[in-house]
């Protein structure tokens, strides 16, 4: 007798592609840390055929396959976040192992769209959403990877650090920042993998976030009557930092509620950011 599998079977790992779309043989696999949860999407695209004399569809025709990876994750370093910038391919394997029966989800070609990042006083630890489109989805009854070996730990906000023009802000208690590169899957007429996208390209990027500060000075809002612009860094362990440049706020709110202490929200929209 079969039994579903649960949460607890699953793992996550990657390796970097040296040719797109295409795993390396017998690799390497490396960890993301911490997963919370994993989210493999896979859609044919059908097409739907309908003509004159059926009330029915008459045909079913795969379409561009769309392959889609959503993973929340606590990172203990930088080293999976950092393809938000390099956009290297990836083989990202998920897969689902209970006793000598695997699963294996092997996502290839892919590429992250985009990372959410966030921390705050409440939940202490940091916290991460990437979500990757892939090329192809393989899916087996064997582990792809030699050997699986990751990092581990978590950043806590003791670790963590929100600075402002180099001066460190510790009216901060909470922050979020996005970066989306908004990638187009490109498909071509071909008669070999035609149902496959060809090219995942990068368009323009958005780069965005919010920082959350108790109520204490009238800084912010000065910098939106001044116009003024700003560099934002976050600390992400270590040594480890997101600089967003040229940051402006978008507007600020000081929502003040009779029974609460007034917190300052601040959404911030930048023009150019660097991982370290």
């Amino acid at each position: 007798m079969s039994w579903p599998y649960g949460a607890h079977e699953a793992e996550v790992y990657y390796v970097e592609e040296t040719s797109y779309g295409e795993t390396p043989a017998s690799p390497n696999m490396i960890g993301l840390g911490t997963v919370e949860d994993v989210d493999p999407g896979l859609d044919p695209s059908n097409i739907k055929v309908r003509g004159i004399g059926s009330r029915d569809i008459q045909l079913i025709r795969k379409g561009l396959r769309k392959v889609d990876l959503k993973i929340d994750y606590l990172p203990p370093n930088i080293g999976f976040l950092d393809y938000i910038i390099s956009l290297d391919s990836l083989s990202v394997e998920v897969f689902y192992e209970k006793g000598t029966n695997v699963i294996s989800l092997l996502h290839k070609g892919c590429r992250m769209d985009k990372i959410t990042v966030e921390l705050s006083v409440e939940s202490i630890i940091l916290k991460a959403t990437a979500e990757l489109i892939g090329q192809d989805l393989a899916v087996g009854t064997a582990k792809v990877g030699a050997s699986y070996d990751g990092p581990s730990g978590v950043v806590g906000v003791d670790e963590s650090y929100v600075k402002k023009g180099g001066a460190t802000l510790e009216r901060a208690s909470d922050f979020k920042f996005v970066i989306a590169n908004n990638l187009k899957r490109v498909p071509v007429i071909r008669s070999t993998n035609g149902h496959l996208l060809k090219y995942l390209t990068v368009r323009h990027r958005n780069l965005s976030g919010e920082v959350i500060f108790e109520f204490e000075t009238k800084d912010e809002f000065d910098d939106i009557i001044n116009d003024s612009d700003f560099n934002l860094e976050f600390g992400l362990g270590g040594t480890h930092k997101t600089t967003f440049s040229n940051c402006k706020w978008d507007q600020v709110n000081t929502p003040t509620r009779i029974e609460d202490l007034i917190a300052l929200r601040a959404p911030f929209t930048a023009k150019s950011v660097i991982i370290l």
